[in-house]
């Protein structure tokens, strides 16, 4: 499969072994993130086991692992034990518990004993500026701004990711996150608002060949397609 040559680091997102596995020996993906709902869809189990088993293969990659809980005090141990497990993890910590409490205090509380953590869940601008408050330029931290739930709310996310990439562009070890896209496009999108990740899911990953593909063609495979099925379906009228 071959890839088209971006500036912006694509992380697989998901919960598969076998396709994180199989996406980190193509070479292209520079990150892997996944969390408990994408787990929990995958009928995972067993959560250190799973996470201990991708580390044992992708070991020159970031990949983020989050917390679950609901309290601080829990949440901070879930996030020590989970950076123990390899100095490749981050570790995602929510922008908020579910009552709205925010996270600022556990977040400098991690920073400052040198965590590498993945803050998610923000949409936000408010959220962006009170984050952008509390790092400081020996963080390293990703910045998970979900452009892609913005955009289903009908508000374009795109002024607000610009916003957060300079908010940040004087925190060296900071990158803005592009999260939860919905097709290719939000690639280039991202890519152009000056974000240095984005996460994409296996089916938006495979599409990415399609770059370049001149579109009369597109549309001539898609008319085949739409013949070829109706055929195979056996429809009469």
């Amino acid at each position: 499969m071959s890839f088209p040559d971006l500036k912006i680091s694509v992380f697989a997102d998901g919960a598969n072994r076998d396709e994180m596995i199989k996406r980190y020996r193509e070479g292209f993906i520079k990150g892997f993130t996944t969390n408990p709902t994408l787990m929990a869809k995958a009928g995972l189990r067993d959560y250190e086991q799973f996470a201990r088993s991708v580390l044992a293969e992708i070991k020159d990659l970031p990949i983020s692992f989050e917390v679950f809980s609901d309290e601080f005090a829990d949440m901070e141990k879930q996030a020590r034990k989970i950076a123990s497990w390899g100095p490749n993890v981050n570790v995602k910590i929510p922008i908020s518990n579910t009552r709205g409490e925010p996270s600022f205090p556990l977040i400098r509380r991690l920073l400052d004993e040198g965590f590498k953590l993945n803050v998610t869940a923000i949409m936000t601008p408010e959220q962006v500026d009170r984050l952008r408050a509390v790092v400081q330029p020996q963080d390293d931290v990703i910045v998970s701004i979900f452009a892609g739930r913005v955009a289903d709310t009908g508000v374009d996310p795109i002024p607000q990711m610009k916003r957060a990439v300079q908010a940040f562009a004087a925190l060296p070890k900071a990158k803005i996150l592009w999260a939860s896209p919905r097709e290719v496009l939000n690639i280039y999108q991202a890519e152009a608002c000056g974000c240095q990740i984005i996460t994409a899911t296996d089916d938006v990953i495979a599409k990415l060949n399609l770059h370049g593909k001149p579109l009369a063609d597109y549309s001539l495979d898609t008319v085949k397609m739409f013949y070829n099925d109706g055929q195979k379906a056996g429809f009469s009228l």
